[in-house]
């Protein structure tokens, strides 16, 4: 099982593997074209960045070299615990 932290109040435990999309959406992060193309959904990662799936081709377009900012809607939690903010 895998933990998400948001906002440094509010814990969840998924699925390894569960896409942040689904638990983000319930925790009150926007979302719009689902695709990886607005950035409607960018959270910053305050812990665990590793703990994540690798950035996709969309997300490198988007964002370009990040080390703090994921876009919700394209990333999975490996495992392990991942604190994200928004």
């Amino acid at each position: 099982m895998a933990k998400l932290i948001f906002n440094e109040d509010e814990e969840i435990e998924v699925e390894d593997g569960t896409p942040l999309k689904e638990v983000c959406e319930e925790s009150g992060v926007p979302f719009a074209c689902e695709e990886g193309v607005c950035g409607t959904c960018v959270v910053e990662v305050t812990e665990g960045m590793d703990n994540l799936t690798e950035f996709t081709e969309e997300e490198m377009d988007f964002l370009g070299e990040q080390e703090e900012e994921r876009l919700a809607c394209q990333c999975k939690i490996k495992g392990g615990c991942v604190k994200l903010s928004f």
